[in-house]
């Protein structure tokens, strides 16, 4: 198919001064990513063990790449066009199998984890390749850079979904660390060279609100755990309160990450002249982070409704202040990456939890929720208040 070429031109039309629209088909994409988030939090919430954290986080880079790399299609593609729908709608029957094998990807579905990957990196990458050929050859040969680097790496997925269980982490960490340098050295081989992430031409405003509805899905799956979770507890104050806690720590870290930062982001890129750069580092790597955050305080969020009161264990410790830090630092990353600074707010917000983890152990799980939630607000109002004049600045 990537050898003769569509005969039509499937890219979008963009018109000058305007952002891509998110269509409704790639709304409906992500419905299959809520899953697959739902199922990583479930999995870390079973297994909150160092090894286990170390699988959920593989896993997650894996989702996230698979989704960031579509984004990044159709950020090129019209996803109005029937053929680029149908590549979308077989994405998602992939993205069902790999989201249903998760709970036991290190078990007995790890062949299953790894053929739904690789056939979703790869054959999107084969029908990328069909849709260029003979509209847009510059890209059309960073896809063939971008698939000789993915059946590199495939071979790898697909070696650990055969090997012993006790063997796979290593083989798939190995798998996925090729997919993550590539990007950065320009999909280099030997037959093609290198690109520049000036030959990537991103749309930036479609790219930066593909990403902020990502973040949006990771947040609606921690709200969706503290509900799920209320909704089998007795109804009392206790109760009441931790299932509080848990829902203005949402509405904190979208404060955080919406408030301020995606708006300034946003502007950025929508009027960078190298915006594959910023989409690369903004859009790519770091958001990573943010999600990884998002996941571990979600589990966090279970853990303080099902054991309000008592001594709190490590786990929550963990869960709560380490997943609380973790989006704060992929935030402060973030905002440093596109605003050129890093924002004060969060620097401070980072301190005071470095100071909360020796006082946690004295602590209930329903007070160290209480005041990890309060360090999020007090982070997004103190980089609200931080921010009066920056419409004057950006104009």
């Amino acid at each position: 198919m990537a050898l003769t070429g569509a005969s039509r031109d499937y890219q979008r039309r963009r018109r000058s001064g305007e952002s891509a629209r998110v269509e409704f088909v790639e709304l409906f994409f992500d419905l299959v990513f809520v899953f697959a988030v739902t199922q990583l939090s479930s999995f870390l919430l079973k297994d909150l063990s160092f090894q286990g954290a170390l699988e959920s986080l593989l896993m997650l880079i894996a989702v996230w790449w698979v989704w960031n790399y579509t984004a990044w299609v159709t950020n090129w593609l019209d996803p109005a066009k029937a053929p680029v729908r149908g590549m979308l709608f077989a994405l998602m029957l992939a993205g069902l199998m790999l989201s249903t094998s998760i709970p036991e990807a290190f078990e007995g579905r790890g062949l299953q984890f790894a053929l739904a990957y690789v056939a979703m990196q790869i054959g999107r990458t084969l029908f990328m390749m069909w849709a260029l050929r003979n509209h847009n050859p510059a890209n059309y040969t960073n896809f063939v850079r971008i698939v000789l680097w993915l059946a590199l790496s495939g071979v790898f997925w697909i070696a650990g979904g055969l090997a012993a269980p006790e063997n796979r982490f290593m083989i798939w960490v190995a798998a996925l660390a090729i997919e993550l340098v590539s990007p950065a050295l320009g999909f280099w081989t030997p037959w093609h060279g290198a690109s520049s992430t000036a030959d990537w031409d991103v749309e930036g405003g479609h790219m930066a609100e593909r990403n902020a509805l990502f973040v949006i899905i990771a947040l609606g799956e921690s709200i969706l755990v503290s509900g799920v979770t209320f909704a089998e507890l007795e109804l009392n104050w206790v109760n009441l309160a931790a299932f509080l806690t848990t829902f203005f720590a949402s509405v904190a870290m979208w404060l955080i990450y919406f408030n301020v930062g995606q708006e300034l982001a946003h502007h950025k890129i929508a009027h960078a002249a190298d915006t594959g750069q910023i989409a690369r580092g903004a859009y790519t790597y770091i958001p990573m982070i943010l999600v990884a955050g998002i996941i571990v305080v979600a589990v966090s969020d279970e853990l303080i409704l099902a054991h309000p009161l008592g001594d709190a264990d490590a786990a929550v410790i963990w869960t709560s202040v380490g997943g609380t830090a973790l989006y704060l630092a992929g935030n402060l990353l973030f905002k440093r990456y596109v605003v050129g600074r890093a924002p004060l707010s969060h620097i401070v917000g980072l301190a005071i939890l470095a100071a909360l983890v020796p006082l946690a152990t004295f602590m209930s799980p329903l007070a160290i929720g209480a005041a990890t939630t309060i360090v999020m607000v007090l982070v997004a109002y103190l980089e609200l208040r931080g921010q009066p004049g920056r419409n004057s600045q950006d104009s």
